[in-house]
């Protein structure tokens, strides 16, 4: 682990210089959402501690680890043995368009406070690239996620999922592609107790590309979920089961997509094949429709609405017919 003043300085200059998008007012660039507005207080990550780089697996797993605020610039591409788990008050930044982590992913596990922006990660085996348990306050920002679809759903695991009683997160500006199940919030019906009340997560401004399901799909919580563009999502791409609330706003679907929405229990068999041939059913969940949303030739399926009917915190909004390019302009690595 070692200091760089050069990267830190050219880094901090490039973070510093606001982008386009929201000098033109169509977006925000900072946190928003739940990691921002919540009980607890607004996600630093480690804003205020330390900052070290990071070019190899051994200094990465040093510098994450601990409760101290540190940020941490994670630099070129690392392979990770196992899984790492990060630390509360922890800012992990990819530099430039070069950090990449493969071989294990992220565990975010009994912790609060954590920031992950401007990762690649990719094609990792039978786990998720992020995995946030039992934690509060994180905040999955401008990173990029990729697998390979054609090896059905259960060769890799999620994307970004969110489980075991966390709360208050936000996952927004992320490009996920070539994914079969991308991100679930509460993933067992048997945690019902742990779950109820918390999983409130905001999804906004990612791009999905060629994905299956779970866009999110999302169990006993509250998931807030706009302005984000779809393409090529084949089966069931926002899912709302088990007592589950979602609120679902200028959202736009292009290409092949058979279901935009649904609230139907049902988990259908291309998202878990190892259920039944016939797919897993499951309780219903709810849904409501804010800012209109374009939903491409996709179906809607809403059996039920609920009283989840507008966010408890102040947003920006990207008009519906800007929202396609806007996305695909700011998403993923290299734009902050």
């Amino acid at each position: 682990m070692r200091f760089r003043t050069l990267f830190f300085t050219l880094f901090v200059t490039h973070l510093a210089a606001a982008h386009p998008l929201e000098w033109l007012g169509l977006a925000s660039w900072d946190v928003e959402g739940y990691a921002k507005d919540n009980p607890i207080g607004p996600t630093t990550g480690g804003e205020g501690g330390e900052t070290v780089t990071v070019d190899n697996a051994a200094d990465f797993k040093a510098a994450v680890t601990g409760n101290d605020p540190r940020i941490v610039l994670v630099i070129g591409e690392i392979n990770l043995p196992s899984r790492l788990k990060i630390g509360a008050n922890k800012s992990v930044i990819g530099f430039g368009k070069t950090a990449h982590i493969t071989g294990s992913g992220l565990d975010v596990y009994h912790v609060s406070n954590v920031i992950i922006r401007n990762l690649k990660i990719s094609f990792i085996k039978d786990n998720d690239c992020i995995t946030i348990r039992n934690s509060t306050r994180v905040w999955v920002d401008h990173n990029e996620f990729e697998s390979d679809i054609s090896k059905g759903p259960d060769f890799y695991d999620g994307q970004v999922d969110v489980i075991r009683g966390s709360d208050w997160i936000t996952v927004s500006w992320n490009y996920f592609h070539d994914h079969w199940k991308s991100s679930l919030v509460g993933n067992d019906a048997a945690l019902r107790d742990e779950d109820f009340g918390k999983l409130h997560v905001t999804y906004h401004h990612n791009y999905w590309r060629n994905a299956g399901t779970r866009g999110p799909a999302g169990r006993f919580g509250h998931q807030h979920v706009y302005n984000n563009v779809y393409a090529d999502f084949l089966y069931q791409a926002i899912h709302s089961r088990s007592y589950n609330q979602i609120l679902v706003e200028g959202n736009v679907f292009r290409g092949n997509t058979r279901e935009a929405l649904s609230t139907y229990g049902l988990v259908i068999p291309e998202d878990s094949p190892n259920t039944c041939s016939c797919g897993d059913e499951e309780l219903d969940g709810f849904a409501n429709l804010g800012a209109k949303n374009d939903w491409g030739e996709a179906g809607v399926n809403i059996t039920q609405v609920g009283n989840f009917t507008k966010a408890p915190y102040k947003f920006k909004l990207t008009p519906l017919s800007l929202v396609e390019r806007v996305v695909k302009l700011g998403v993923g690595i290299g734009k902050i």
